[in-house]
């Protein structure tokens, strides 16, 4: 009855045992997701108390005395450059996944989503000492000669099957000098391999200059996992460009406000709100949550919402009169092997969006999440900025997000 529309999967909670209720859910998801090619992908994720401490060991968590569950919901489906997309989210926050469940709906109805990989690289940025100022300007020039760069390049490349050295630039600040090292990184989101690769230019560096000494790895340019100007200048992972046209008639009746509204919403909230409070990279609405929700459950560092959710949101009144939406994130960090992804709950969560481990090329299963992290973040923000250009938002969170506590 929910394969066939007659009835809403959100509703089965009111007609079912709650756990029941899961147990259904996921056999309705799991022949949608059969229709996209992602068949047998929530196998893996458990809906039950779980969790196989012996992939924990070693490799995501010390000390460990158990886990803190958090519930999963599933939206879509997105239409995202021309395929259909289902997208795990993990949270605790009630009306998230409902409502950026509808902006994927108002998005699907529309145009789908056009979603643009613009730059990739992870950065690593040692900070390095020298005697004076001008041996620091020294080493700045030789390291931007292109015969030297090929020499760094050669040994960054040393130490990683996958990864490639972009580019590096250096910036003096007094006898500092801060080595922005950008690197490919394939599949992997990367910190470990640009870190590797990181120390071998270091070495080089030294045979080079004598008196060059290593202050730290991380010189705070990099940068991870704090705000800063030159993620969303320069990016830092993927760079994605995301957008969609929604007709004016979605507009209406699945988002419930009009084009003129929402464009005024976004001008004023995002656009000249943002700029009023003096951010940096957050002219969007809410961004970090559609980030952070699909990061823990794809088993991402969740620390580095701080630069992923940079984010700037643009909306346009077409000349027919329908919606433009698009979202641009210069520094979207992600990867599909390593770190968390291993996790059975976290390789379901990716297998489900079609993108688990590595790709066919190098880089494209952690291109595909990047894109459908864009995807998700533009989707919840569409539906939010409707809900606060309709006035409706408050009523939304009463609905979704009320129930009654029972105290013991």
């Amino acid at each position: 009855m929910v394969l066939t529309g007659q009835i809403k999967d959100h509703q089965l909670e009111k007609l079912l045992d709650h756990h029941r209720a899961v147990d259904v859910r996921r056999l309705a998801f799991d022949s949608k997701l059969s229709s996209v090619g992602c068949g047998g992908a929530l196998t893996d994720l458990p809906s039950g108390p779980s969790l196989d401490y012996s992939r924990v060991f070693g490799a995501n968590c010390e000390i460990v005395v158990g886990y803190v569950p958090l519930p999963v919901g599933m939206v879509g489906p997105l239409t995202l450059n021309g395929r259909s997309v289902y997208i795990p989210m993990a949270t605790t926050e009630g009306c998230l996944v409902a409502s950026t469940n509808r902006g994927c709906k108002a998005i699907t109805q529309g145009s789908g989503a056009t979603s643009v990989i613009l730059r990739d690289g992870i950065t690593r940025a040692p900070c390095v000492r020298m005697n004076s100022a001008k041996e620091a300007a020294e080493l700045k020039l030789w390291c931007e000669m292109p015969a030297n760069f090929a020499t760094l390049k050669h040994a960054f490349e040393s130490t990683t099957g996958f990864g490639k050295l972009l580019s590096v630039e250096p910036t003096v600040a007094g006898k500092n000098v801060y080595l922005r090292l950008q690197c490919f990184a394939g599949d992997a989101m990367g910190m470990n391999m640009v870190s590797k690769g990181s120390l071998a230019v270091i070495d080089l560096l030294k045979s080079v200059f004598p008196t060059l000494v290593l202050v730290a790895l991380s010189g705070n340019m990099c940068t991870d996992k704090k705000a800063a100007a030159t993620n969303w200048i320069h990016g830092r992972g993927k760079s994605v460009v995301v957008e969609a046209i929604i007709p004016q008639h979605v507009v209406r009746t699945t988002l419930k406000t009009t084009v003129q509204a929402i464009v005024q919403t976004n001008i004023h909230k995002n656009l000249i709100g943002s700029a009023m409070a003096g951010a940096i990279g957050g002219f969007n609405a809410h961004a970090a949550n559609n980030v952070t929700a699909v990061f823990l459950a794809t088993g991402q560092d969740p620390a580095q919402n701080v630069e992923s959710s940079n984010c700037i949101t643009l909306l346009e009144e077409t000349e027919d009169g329908d919606l433009w939406i698009c979202c641009t994130m210069p520094s979207i960090e992600v990867g599909t092997v390593g770190g968390g992804t291993s996790l059975p709950a976290q390789s379901a969560c990716l297998k489900a969006i079609g993108c688990k481990g590595g790709g066919v090329n190098p880089g494209d299963n952690a291109k595909q999440l990047a894109h459908v992290v864009a995807a998700a973040t533009m989707a919840g923000g569409l539906s939010l900025f409707a809900g606060l250009g309709g006035d409706t938002l408050v009523e939304g969170h009463m609905t979704h997000k009320r129930k009654t506590t029972t105290g013991k």
